[in-house]
């Protein structure tokens, strides 16, 4: 069973996907992980992720970039955003992507193209989804647990400009498959939206 799990950032697609690969005992796949480290690269390397020479370069990261913590901070999201735009860097992963969704057994893949893209043929395809208030507040709550000064208003304009750019690029935008099946999770605790996608996948599936 291939599930797609697509949505903006901090709509919590992340948790919800590793709740259903556990759940449902599928390997799991964070496609973003591989934009992070495509920006971190292009960081690394001195380059410019909103030029396309330099963001398909960078494509070539070693696996051990991975585990770099630095992928998981709100800099590289940034920088994963805005080298996803490039029709180069999408098509450079898809392969590895597509790899992944399709081996024997199925797998969860959490991304933003999946459903339309990566898997059109996924068994069951969730969209997740939330205000980008309600993003902004969990991302704020997050980043003061860590201890990294921001404010709540610089997190909601960072949010914004990330889905006008994932949403308004023209090479695979984020948008919900004609199939998928839509959770908001604005008002829903973190168990209440696992069980919401528990649920859906076993009426989809």
């Amino acid at each position: 069973m291939i599930i797609a799990v697509d949505g903006p950032t901090a709509s919590g697609k992340g948790t919800i996907a590793s709740a259903l690969a556990a759940h449902f005992e599928l390997p799991l796949l964070d496609t973003g992980l591989l934009y992070r480290a495509v920006g971190r690269q292009v960081f690394l390397d001195g380059g410019d992720p909103d030029d396309a020479g330099d963001a398909l370069a960078a494509c070539s990261f070693p696996d051990s970039l991975l585990n770099d913590p630095h992928l998981r901070t709100e800099e590289t999201g940034g920088l994963a955003s805005r080298v996803s735009v490039h029709p180069g860097v999408r098509q450079a992963l898809f392969d590895r992507q597509r790899a992944f969704a399709t081996q024997p057994g199925g797998a969860v893949l959490d991304g933003r193209d999946i459903g339309t893209v990566i898997a059109p043929d996924a068994d069951v395809k969730l969209f997740i989804t939330a205000s980008v208030d309600a993003r902004a507040e969990r991302r704020w709550k997050e980043m003061q647990a860590r201890g990294v000064a921001t404010t709540l208003d610089d997190i909601a304009l960072d949010i914004r400009r990330r889905d006008e750019r994932d949403m308004g690029r023209k090479d695979a935008p984020l948008v919900a498959a004609p199939d998928a099946l839509v959770i908001d999770t604005s008002d829903l605790s973190r168990d209440d939206a696992i069980a919401a996608a528990i649920d859906a996948v076993k009426i989809g599936s």
